[in-house]
């Protein structure tokens, strides 16, 4: 397989609600769409998940253009590739820069798929025919509409209730969403918004019956992480400080966590998300597919990782619905009763829609 010649789109969508985090709001989502196209003329798609502000990590919308336009492309144009997992090993040399790296890396997995003619989750190794999803919800303008949300949702089948938390909006939140839905699935998102000097405030979420807590503490740090674990019968599961399969080794033997949140773009593509996936599963840790707002493209992506075994817990890819108007994929993902049926048309199972692409598209580049 060669690529011929690969596209760049810079889409802008508009959600259907602001989505606010410990870090932030934000309600328009511009991203990177990247077509590639090979020496048959068949098409695949990535997507990158970075934002336009440095606030999740350090890559943006912009640096991630820069660096597919200007290293990533050029090292992988008209190279024979005979699978995917030779990405990794052509990007080895060039430190970090991981959604960049997981975009174009999609596409090449959804390529080689459709040239074998089998569903990317097929072509990963998964054997799933539906997986269980979850929601996750930002922080609210009230506790009565965190309350209102999560019982529509609950109404709607999905399987977990996660909530994004913050210094001042934790305690007394979670305990009145356990005290209105004593037996739903439910966990805590903080987004590194703690230190380990809240140890004792933290432990107060023990008596909720929670999942887990999703990455309390610095983006960057696995230590504390494992006194904090020591110190809380709650999970601690890492989003933010696991970049890799080393990152993943160095946590799991400190017991900096129980569970591990596996997003493609952090850990640089699917090959890597699949060798993390593994190792978890020998380790006997959990694993679930952790989201970024994508559109149907990149959703379609998790869709497919989600149905390998180790993905026990309801992941974060809502149904499309759920963040837009109209999706730029069809058909769009759906979720009936909690789950997703997968796609078994070959590569990513979801047609791209030009039409639909074309209208949020700001503007486009072409390298050949």
């Amino acid at each position: 397989m060669k690529l011929k010649e690969v596209k760049l789109r810079h889409l802008k969508m508009t959600m259907k609600a602001p989505f606010a985090t410990s870090f932030g709001s934000f309600q328009d989502k511009e991203f990177i769409l990247l077509e590639a196209t090979d020496e048959l003329g068949n098409t695949g798609w990535g997507e990158s998940v970075a934002f336009e502000v440095p606030w999740y990590n350090e890559e943006t919308f912009k640096t991630n253009w820069h660096m597919l336009e200007d290293f990533l492309i050029p090292a992988l144009l008209n190279k024979e590739i005979t699978h995917p997992d030779e990405v990794n090993e052509i990007f080895s040399s060039i430190r970090k820069n991981n959604m960049a790296k997981s975009t174009i890396e999609g596409a090449v997995w959804d390529l080689y798929a459709k040239r074998n003619q089998i569903p990317l989750a097929k072509a990963l190794g998964g054997e799933k025919k539906k997986i269980e999803v979850g929601i996750s919800i930002g922080i609210q303008k009230s506790v009565e509409d965190l309350l209102q949300l999560i019982e529509g949702y609950v109404n709607e089948g999905y399987k977990r209730m996660k909530v994004k938390i913050k210094p001042g909006w934790d305690i007394d939140v979670m305990r009145q969403v356990r005290e209105k839905f004593p037996d739903i699935l439910l966990m805590a998102d903080a987004n590194s918004a703690y230190r380990l000097s809240d140890i004792q405030h933290l432990k107060q979420l023990d008596e909720f019956n929670l999942m887990m807590i999703e990455q309390p503490l610095a983006s960057d740090d696995i230590v504390d992480h494992a006194k904090l674990q020591a110190e809380m019968k709650t999970p601690i599961c890492l989003d933010e400080s696991i970049h890799s399969l080393e990152d993943t080794r160095k946590a799991v033997e400190l017991g900096s966590c129980k569970i591990i949140n596996i997003k493609i773009g952090r850990v640089g593509g699917l090959t890597e998300a699949k060798k993390i996936h593994d190792y978890c599963q020998e380790q006997g840790i959990a694993v679930w597919c952790g989201g970024m707002l994508e559109s149907g493209v990149g959703r379609a992506h998790n869709v497919a990782l989600t149905t390998l075994a180790n993905f026990i817990m309801p992941g974060d890819t809502a149904g499309s619905s759920r963040y837009w108007e109209k999706d730029i994929i069809t058909p769009e993902v759906v979720v009936e009763d909690g789950y997703i049926t997968v796609p078994e048309n070959d590569g990513i199972g979801y047609a791209p829609d030009l039409a639909v692409i074309e209208k949020y598209t700001i503007m486009e580049k072409t390298y050949q």
